[in-house]
């Protein structure tokens, strides 16, 4: 399945099969998150929350394609990636973009 943040692809005239999107809520668990709440105090890379976020946008993206694979897609144009806050230490990615059809 080819992913593309622009709206077309060279070559290739497009049918629009509509919005596709995939989501999840992602937390690390308490114990990574006190020692999280320690490194803001000497600054530095929280990587249990990279890490985090990181397995978050793959299973959102994973789940957008399988929404595009259901519809007979062949590509996915316009895709973005949104994250936010949903309580602490808890965030929610959704990837989404415009399933479409080679013609």
């Amino acid at each position: 399945m080819l992913l593309s943040t622009t709206d077309t692809i060279p070559g290739k005239e497009l049918e629009v099969l509509g919005l596709v999107q995939g989501n999840t809520i992602q937390t690390v668990n308490a114990v990574r998150d006190i020692g999280a709440s320690l490194k803001t105090l000497v600054g530095g890379e929280l990587t249990k929350y990279v890490e985090m976020m990181n397995k978050a946008r793959e299973l959102a993206t994973s789940r957008m394609i399988k929404e595009a694979q259901d519809l007979g897609a062949d590509a996915i144009v316009g895709v973005r990636y949104t994250s936010s806050s949903i309580m602490q230490s808890a965030a929610e990615s959704m990837a989404y973009g415009t399933a479409v059809k080679y013609k």
